[in-house]
């Protein structure tokens, strides 16, 4: 079996807001990797004992804490949906997104174009 034939579906889709399963943040999903598709520097610089595997989808996200805003790169096992219902203020997101509706937000028609 190759490693085409192990990719999994991805759990999450773009513009679902998401908080991670340990670390006190959130955000909305704006792009998506089948697999991991970081350098191994950034794998290797993640501790052994919580170093996730590479063979799952990982998310790309604008992401806010209590104190700032940036961009997440985050396994897929990590990541929780976020039901609080309030919006990222991550200033990325009115570039990317046309607004929030049902708790999700929708890419703007300026990226589809």
């Amino acid at each position: 079996m190759n490693d085409e034939s192990r990719v999994r579906a991805a759990k999450f889709a773009i513009g679902q807001i998401v908080k991670h399963r340990i670390y006190p943040f959130r955000g909305v999903i704006y792009d998506v990797d089948p697999t991991f598709g970081n350098t191994e520097e950034w794998w290797e610089a993640i501790p052994e004992d919580v170093r996730p595997k590479k063979d799952q989808p990982f998310y790309h996200l604008f992401a806010e804490n209590a104190q700032t805003t940036y961009e997440a790169y985050v396994s897929e096992q990590n990541l929780l949906l976020d039901d609080s219902n309030k919006p990222i203020t991550h200033p990325a997101v009115k570039h990317y997104f046309a607004g929030l509706e049902d708790g999700r937000y929708i890419v703007s028609n300026r990226l589809n174009s």
